[in-house]
């Protein structure tokens, strides 16, 4: 059983380690790199007004628009449900 425990911790570590860039890294990204770093994985949500009526935006992290929404709340779901972290600029 502990084979497969520890099997588990190494795929999860693995996945740990490929998902978060460590700090050198990150360092020598290009301003380029920067712009669309974290932009499949991350979405920021902003409130505007569309024909008047009040609305969330929803972007890619490298600010591509990728949907809208009428609540917050709903915009923070769509994100969610799609795999993405939401974040609030305002």
């Amino acid at each position: 059983m502990s084979d497969i425990n520890d099997r588990i911790d190494d795929v999860e570590e693995q996945e740990e380690a490929e998902a978060f860039p460590s700090a050198e890294e990150l360092r020598r990204l290009s301003p380029l790199a920067w712009a669309q770093y974290g932009a499949r994985q991350i979405a920021y949500v902003r409130p505007v007004i569309v024909n008047g009526q009040p609305a969330v935006a929803i972007h890619a992290a490298d600010g591509t628009p990728i949907g809208a929404a009428p609540t917050m709340a709903l915009a923070t779901a769509a994100i969610v449900q799609h795999g993405m972290g939401p974040a609030l600029v305002h």
